[in-house]
């Protein structure tokens, strides 16, 4: 054996081997999850209105997800002088749910199926969009898991009710969850500009138990007032659609919204939901990869969702 010390281990580059996310165990078997984490993809964008090519998100934030691949000794971060996901925080990658090209109920149907079998297993379920859409499947699959509050994180408010017969696309996703008996409210982040919701939807919104607030809104509060907002001690479900952040970090989407998040208003915001509150699912939807060829908004996606997974792990330790 050569100096270089094979006989050690392999050195596991970011770009050597199969990209499952963050290079962690791929269970294909759903019911043998053992893992606190189960990371799902939903390769499903018949949902858009405007540009498709979110099907392929999924494989591009595992792709991204490889360059933070911590191994063993997790990511230690010299600010919180903290070690975020260290070899006792378990991950998995279930794979995709089954997609069935123009059929929005099937394909739903397979997203369902995993995030139960996630929760089944105990693991907070992870799930990576494809579009808005598959965020109802995501909340449909909580019906037996206790009240839920959800957080939104999105250029767009989502609260369509019925648009010439489609109420399951990527515009009806909150308004589908605030129908649920189970989901005592929405937190509404990064809502601006012309919107996919009209007035009506706003006005329904909030009587269905929404706080709206728009970017400008919520760099005004800071992120802490703005988490104080959540009802206290609430099981948090957060989902995060890229196009919350401005374009100019984030194009890859497909219908872009000029005036959002820079990245730590958002971290920021996650990491006190963390400290706060019992965080039960995430989804992070509408990566559209073939409109940003520098990778940078998969990047993004992957390294919000891995710092995001350190807090709230992170905070679970002090318990």
């Amino acid at each position: 054996m050569s100096a270089h010390g094979y006989e050690t281990g392999r050195l596991n580059l970011p770009f050597v081997g199969i990209a499952t996310f963050g290079k962690r165990p791929y269970i294909e078997d759903w019911s043998k999850i053992n893992a606190d984490v189960a990371v799902l993809g939903a390769p499903f964008d018949s949902g858009t209105q405007y540009r498709s090519g979110a099907r392929f998100g999924p494989r591009a934030v595992r792709e991204a997800s490889t360059l933070f691949s911590f191994g063993h000794a997790g990511a230690y971060d010299h600010e919180d002088d903290a070690t975020y996901l260290p070899a006792d925080v378990r991950i998995v990658d279930l794979g995709d749910a089954d997609i069935i090209h123009t059929d929005t109920d099937g394909s739903h149907r397979g997203i369902e199926v995993g995030v139960r079998a996630a929760l089944k297993a105990g693991a907070i379920p992870v799930t990576i969009g494809g579009d808005h859409s598959i965020n109802i499947p995501c909340i449909n699959a909580f019906d037996d898991q206790g009240d839920i509050h959800v957080l939104q994180i999105d250029a767009h408010l989502d609260f369509v009710d019925e648009r010439h017969g489609v109420r399951n696309g990527h515009g009806n996703p909150m308004r589908r969850a605030a129908e649920k008996h189970y989901v005592t409210g929405l937190t509404q982040l990064g809502i601006r500009n012309v919107s996919s919701t009209a007035k009506e939807g706003y006005d329904d919104g909030r009587k269905m138990g929404s706080d709206i607030l728009s970017v400008r809104q919520c760099r005004a509060l800071g992120p802490e007032k703005l988490v104080n907002r959540i009802p206290d001690r609430a099981r948090v479900y957060v989902t995060i659609d890229i196009d919350a952040f401005c374009p100019s970090i984030a194009p890859g989407t497909g219908t872009p919204s000029h005036g959002g998040f820079l990245y730590y208003d958002v971290l920021e915001i996650l990491q006190q939901v963390a400290k706060r509150h019992d965080v039960v699912g995430i989804d992070l939807v509408e990566v559209a990869p073939a409109y940003d060829p520098t990778e940078s908004t998969a990047i993004l996606a992957a390294q919000v969702l891995l710092n995001f997974l350190g807090f709230i792990f992170h905070e679970k330790s002090k318990a």
